[in-house]
């Protein structure tokens, strides 16, 4: 298997590597995985993943949420529940940042079609990328809605967007500096791109350590504190307008974390330490266990 070797930050260019922790990929393979920090600026990657066309496999479970919609155990009943209450603010945010009821909005990483549905019976033109085709298939034939594959991005028009989002997308994406370019190609001058990703830097992380189910090693790539987010913004043309927590996460992941730990009682633990990342959350909104950025073009 071919494996992405970093020797060099995305970020800065930095060549001064260190090792920030191995993680074990809990879900799917149970092979570890090394996390590296840049010591320049403090990014964070996972060392040596499969490349990108063959990392299908550990994504390949029908429990993957985001891909299969299940709604097998509690855990996964809980994210549902959520997510309706998150299609609801997130539709709010977007329109308030953009100053638009209606528009264009294009959507990466669209999984099963949530929200660029909720977004479509808003009255917005939505175009959605998915690159799992059961994913595809689930958005077609539950929101009729055509989503594109992932080559999509490059055959859409330049400055044809009101709003951009990748919602737990950015992590995912090999990538990482040209889709980045290509989203400010992609966005309108008054536009808006918002991206929520994990936070390595949350209560539930530094409590957790390498079993944070959020490192989610090897399907997430990069990991980003707030600081690195707003400087891949900057290097690419953006301003860092908004950033919000998802406390909401920090309860899902923390339950997931137990499990894999194979605590007893997982889902009451894990809703504890939710709690406490929640008030955490309240003092300092950077300790929240994801968080959203909103950024405008310079």
């Amino acid at each position: 298997m071919n494996r992405l070797k970093i020797d060099t930050c995305p970020l800065c260019g930095g060549k001064q590597l260190e090792h920030a922790i191995t993680c074990t990929d809990n879900y799917a393979s149970g092979e570890k995985f090394e996390v590296m920090r840049c010591t320049r600026c403090g990014f964070l990657f996972t060392q040596e993943v499969p490349v990108e066309a063959e990392i299908g496999r550990y994504y390949e479970t029908p429990d993957y949420i985001s891909h299969s919609d299940t709604n097998k155990g509690l855990m996964n009943r809980v994210y549902h529940q959520v997510r309706k209450y998150m299609l609801s603010r997130k539709a709010k945010l977007i329109k308030r940042t953009s100053g638009l009821s209606k528009g264009s909005l294009l959507d990466i990483g669209t999984g099963t079609g949530y929200f660029s549905n909720a977004m479509k019976e808003r009255g917005w033109r939505v175009r959605a990328i998915e690159k799992n085709v059961k994913a595809r298939a689930f958005a077609k034939e539950h929101f009729d809605l055509d989503v594109d594959a992932e080559d999509a991005l490059a055959g859409y028009a330049d400055h044809s967007f009101d709003a951009i989002t990748l919602w737990h997308v950015m992590e995912h994406l090999e990538h990482l500096n040209e889709t980045w370019e290509r989203l400010a190609a992609l966005l309108k001058d008054r536009g808006v791109l918002i991206v929520a990703v994990p936070n390595p830097s949350s209560y539930d992380a530094v409590k957790y350590k390498e079993w944070w189910a959020a490192y989610d090693v090897p399907r997430h790539l990069w990991h980003f504190i707030p600081s690195v987010m707003q400087q891949f913004g900057v290097k690419h043309g953006f301003k860092l307008a908004e950033q919000h927590p998802m406390p909401f996460d920090a309860f899902y992941v923390s339950m997931l974390t137990e499990k894999y730990k194979g605590s007893r009682f997982s889902f009451l633990k894990g809703m504890w330490t939710g709690l406490l990342a929640w008030f955490s959350t309240l003092a300092r909104k950077g300790r929240s266990s994801s968080m959203i950025y909103v950024f405008r073009k310079k």
